[in-house]
């Protein structure tokens, strides 16, 4: 099979297929008397697997464990595979706990110690973040204090109480804070209770695919590992 032929197969150029087998994705290929690469439906395996398990795993870490694989260090390709799957068990139980956390925080609105508006530094202590952090949610748009006129001082009211509370929950659960902000922002300008449904619903989608994904990943390596052990196999017999 010429890479051409493997290209079409799966919509590539046959650069791709030729940068693939550079990086490792494909087992040693043989090649022709005139210098080409020769690829069998072992090597059309590979790149099934590479492609399926890039959707889960995202484009370095299928690398890491198809050279794994392709150098006979199976071990290494399995703890980056359950590694993949615990980090995905650790977010479903974040958005399980956020989803908690945030159904509360969205509908009621923390009042500060005695009524009045917390300081930087108190606001800090009650959520255990250091000033500065705060300080930097302010830049990106996250809270939006208050000064006092006398002492030019921040204030955090109740709405930033909350959105400081929201925040260090989705931090937590590994958001960036450009989704941070657009968060709080779409929280503010729904009221509450739309944008929290919306955010849960896309996050919980979001982990749905990605296990659908590692499993369909797990599906053609599984598939790649067989036909692989079974040309180990045939490489080794007395007969070749």
């Amino acid at each position: 099979m010429r890479p051409v032929d493997l290209a079409r197969e799966h919509g590539l150029s046959a650069q791709a297929i030729r940068n693939y087998d550079g990086a490792g994705v494909f087992p040693p290929t043989e090649r022709s008397e005139t210098g080409y690469r020769r690829y069998t439906p072992l090597h059309a395996q590979a790149l099934r697997a590479f492609l399926a398990l890039r959707r889960g795993h995202g484009h370095q870490q299928a690398l890491e464990i198809m050279r794994a694989t392709n150098r006979g260090d199976t071990e290494s390709a399995y703890r980056l595979i359950d590694a993949a799957h615990v980090a995905l068990l650790a977010e479903r139980d974040t958005r399980t706990e956020v989803a908690t956390a945030l159904d509360g925080l969205s509908t009621t609105t923390p009042v500060p110690v005695d009524g009045r508006p917390l300081t930087v530094g108190e606001l800090a202590r009650r959520i255990g973040v250091h000033p500065a952090t705060l300080r930097t949610w302010e830049t990106e748009g996250i809270l939006r204090p208050v000064r006092d006129r006398v002492t030019g001082y921040r204030e955090y009211g109740p709405d930033c109480v909350r959105d400081a509370e929201i925040a260090r929950q989705l931090r937590r659960g590994g958001y960036l804070l450009r989704q941070v902000a657009q968060f709080v922002a779409s929280l503010r300008e729904a009221g509450g209770a739309d944008a929290l449904s919306d955010f849960l619903d896309s996050w919980q989608h979001r982990l749905t695919t990605r296990s659908r994904d590692l499993l369909s990943g797990a599906a053609r390596f599984d598939t790649y590992l067989t036909l692989l052990d079974r040309a180990r196999q045939d490489a080794d017999s007395p007969s070749n």
